[in-house]
């Protein structure tokens, strides 16, 4: 079983902490460090216990991704609201701390903490920005709206064009990433609960310090087709380093961008892509077994998405499945990033000198087409 299976509980509203008597209730669920040596408080929070005493895996998550940026310069980009307003975190350090809560409509515990959220921002949102950060991943605007109107939220939601997950280190929904008035990551959580209202609390009754720092830009580096693939590489889980511009063996390459748990958790809830999940991943084996009896006119690589997947997770999906293709995993969310591959999966085809010949999405059913005609094979 895949670690988001396993979500948090309702949280108890907190006792009265915030000047004029309201509670807080909590719902159900690269940066480079400027130094090394940060100060105690600076470091990152502990990670929350399970209720059976096990340390939950998404706060496991969580905390890998805290002890990367918990201290840094929060991000300086200007957001954009699916309602087309304007939320430019750099204007907004040094006047109110920030809230970030990555979600997905798809996620489980992310609708199960949503009510504790709407009640948080109605709380503290005129002392603190607090902002909804759909991950954009296997959602689109008008799913967000219809999330937004069912859940009754009012905060602001912004759908992440990859830059966010690239700044916070997104590794898991949700995941909460709090940023002080001085601008600093403050904290970062999967659960909700008392640590998380702590955290507020902490946030709020900090002053902004005389001069803020000014936070970080963030620019990502993407290819589209046309472009000639240059600088990426990734490693197999079997430990073999591919760099994935112009082949050295001289073929065209296929890249199959996905997620692990495409295929089951998303069955009930977007039943359509677990299906492209699945139909692509048998074409993609078909194609390879052909391609292999012909003297593999082109090379394959599977590259799995980072977001609540281990390399671990990817050996189990490779076991389970029977896939033979080689796989790697996005340890840090790069190379999805790169082809900006939103709607997974996505094959992405290069041709013999390193230029993306073709991009496929999950609707797209000519996989095997496109293969012949970027190696030429009759």
């Amino acid at each position: 079983m895949l670690p988001h299976m396993k979500h948090s509980a309702p949280t108890r509203w907190l006792a009265p902490w915030i000047a004029g008597g309201l509670a807080l209730a909590g719902g159900a669920c690269q940066h480079t460090p400027d130094s090394p040596h940060r100060p105690a408080a600076a470091r990152p929070a502990a990670a929350t216990p399970a209720a059976d005493g096990a340390l939950d895996p998404g706060e496991r998550r969580a905390s890998a991704a805290g002890a990367h940026t918990i201290g840094t310069p929060g991000p300086a980009i200007a957001l954009t609201t699916i309602d087309g307003e304007t939320i430019d975190l750099a204007a907004v350090y040094g006047t109110r701390p920030v809230y970030l809560k990555f979600w997905a409509t798809w996620c489980v515990p992310c609708r199960q903490q949503m009510p504790g959220f709407e009640r948080i921002f109605e709380a503290v949102g005129d002392r603190m920005a607090v902002i909804a950060v759909d991950t954009g991943i296997d959602d689109d605007v008008g799913q967000v709206r219809a999330f937004r109107e069912r859940y009754g939220l009012h905060m602001p939601i912004v759908v992440d064009d990859g830059r966010l997950a690239a700044a916070l280190d997104l590794e898991v929904t949700p995941q909460h990433v709090l940023i002080g008035r001085d601008a600093r990551i403050a904290y970062v959580g999967h659960l909700d609960g008392e640590p998380l209202d702590r955290a507020i609390q902490d946030a709020l009754s900090r002053p902004a310090p005389p001069r803020p720092v000014a936070g970080q830009a963030v620019a990502l580096r993407t290819f589209h087709p046309g472009d000639v693939v240059q600088g990426l590489s990734a490693t197999t889980i079997d430990g073999t380093a591919v760099a994935l511009g112009p082949n050295p063996s001289g073929r065209p390459r296929a890249l199959v961008l996905f997620s692990v748990s495409c295929e089951w958790y998303l069955k009930d809830t977007r039943p359509l892509t677990a299906q492209a999940c699945r139909r692509v991943r048998e074409t993609v084996d078909e194609i390879a077994a052909r391609g292999d009896a012909e003297g593999s006119r082109i090379d394959w690589l599977g590259i799995a998405s980072n977001l609540w997947t281990s390399v671990e997770n990817v050996a189990e999906y490779r076991a389970k499945t029977g896939i033979r293709i080689p796989l790697a995993f996005d340890a840090d969310g790069s190379l999805l990033r790169a082809f900006e591959a939103r709607q997974l999966p996505v094959v992405v085809l290069l041709d013999r000198t390193g230029r993306i010949a073709r991009v496929l999405g999950p609707d797209d059913r000519d996989l095997a087409d496109a293969v012949r005609s970027v190696t030429g094979a009759p």
